[in-house]
């Protein structure tokens, strides 16, 4: 029988099961095509992956070998949760279609922005048990046609014994080059909205498991090289080595926030 793998994988810290997610779709992932590339790079590997990270915000909270530096992860996270770069949206202009930000704070449908997670911490606050508290981010009537439509669609939340339960789906995620930064923010974005929800209910709502799951997780044959190069860090190196906790990243996510500074004082 022909069919895309589905793969689990299960485990305490984000980093350790981004790590060994990544592994498993070199190792188990089927070769296949895509629309990105170029003449002479090898198929893809590419599964269907369910990613649970029980404790996400356990130390240590990064990888050392995600592909970017810790102040691009900032940055990142503050484009989710904060809508720094909202500003940057202007496809007429060849410029950005949307952001996760503006997708989910500020969905825009029947002429108005929709505020889709204060949706969902009122819904929460109302009934913590509730199946209805999520947000979306796929217009169907305008991603099908553009050249680079949004990978996550849905974030869906429940309470249970007051802990905030996130589940995430992705149509596609770059497994190397993406997911790390993805998880980091989303978690990051479960954070605020167990925040938002033990404010209203006037006691703490703290962020639990966190379930990733993509359609399409996939390691693109156009960076093979590069991927050995992470498969012979964890070969050759101790966990504790091939990661950092959030007190070693401090300074350098300081120095994001010192370039979103610069970056608005210059009017970009």
């Amino acid at each position: 029988m022909t069919a895309i793998p589905v793969l689990k994988v299960t485990g305490q810290t984000l980093p350790d099961v981004w790590e060994r997610s990544v592994i498993a779709c070199w190792e188990e992932g089927a070769a296949i095509r895509t629309e990105y590339d170029k003449e002479g790079d090898p198929p893809s590997r590419d599964c269907t992956m369910i990613m649970v990270v029980q404790e996400p915000w356990a130390e240590p909270r990064i990888h050392r070998a995600f592909p970017a530096g810790l102040d691009d992860l900032e940055v990142y996270r503050q484009e989710v949760v904060l809508g720094v770069h909202d500003h940057w949206i202007d496809p007429e202009a060849g410029k950005w279609a949307y952001t996760y930000s503006e997708r989910l704070f500020k969905y825009r449908a029947e002429g108005r922005a929709i505020d889709q997670i204060a949706q969902v911490v009122d819904k929460l606050a109302a009934t913590p048990h509730t199946r209805r508290a999520q947000a979306v981010t796929w217009k169907v009537w305008l991603d099908p046609g553009i050249d680079d439509p949004p990978c996550l669609q849905r974030i869906w939340f429940r309470i249970l014994d007051d802990t905030l339960i996130c589940n995430v789906h992705m149509r596609s995620n770059d497994a190397y080059k993406a997911a790390f930064m993805n998880i980091f923010a989303f978690t990051d974005l479960q954070r605020i909205v167990a925040e938002q929800v033990s404010a209203k209910l006037g006691r703490e709502i703290k962020p639990g498991q966190y379930v990733h799951m993509a359609d399409s997780y996939h390691i693109y044959g156009s960076y093979f090289d590069e991927f050995e190069r992470f498969l012979k860090t964890v070969r050759e190196r101790t966990f504790e080595e091939r990661t950092w906790d959030s007190e070693f990243a401090e300074p350098f996510f300081e120095e994001g926030r010192r370039r979103l500074e610069r970056e608005k004082e210059r009017g970009e």
